[in-house]
């Protein structure tokens, strides 16, 4: 997925063909441009992924799907430590979950097991697949047969 603007260009230059063009158009006062819907690089160079994922509140309620993973509500949601900052938990992946405002309150400073609650799916680092799919969230109708199931 890319920007509009990006996309343009890189048809402009030749690296990308249009597969498929959107309604909306770009207007300047000489040209107008249709919006590609859908590019194909005409090259592709593999590039490593060198960056982890970064670890901020976003991530962790997209990671978790923006569910509590003790009791499965979606409202209110807050961060919480699976084992306590003040007993000298980390602030990671590996201890960060997504949990509803009662939840939180009702864990304390306590870890899941001596507060008698327990985790839907133990905290981890996402892969790389699963962090770029949410930004296929608001996928079109016309990308479906490019993209296939997102998973």
């Amino acid at each position: 997925m890319t920007s509009a603007k990006r996309a343009i260009t890189l048809v402009q230059y030749g690296v990308a063909e249009v597969l498929e063009e959107s309604r909306d158009v770009v207007r300047s006062p000489s040209t107008v441009l249709a919006i590609p819907s859908v590019i194909r690089l005409r090259r592709y160079v593999r590039r490593p992924r060198a960056h982890p994922i970064p670890f901020n509140r976003r991530n962790v309620l997209r990671r978790d799907a923006f569910v509590c993973q003790y009791c499965g509500a979606h409202d209110e949601l807050t961060i919480d430590h699976v084992y306590p900052r003040s007993r000298g938990g980390r602030h990671g992946w590996e201890n960060v979950v997504t949990a509803c405002r009662g939840c939180n309150q009702r864990k304390g400073s306590r870890t899941p097991d001596e507060a008698g609650m327990t985790l839907r799916l133990p905290p981890r680092a996402p892969s790389f697949g699963f962090y770029a799919y949410g930004q296929f969230a608001q996928m079109r109708e016309g990308w479906s047969k490019y993209i296939g199931e997102a998973r």
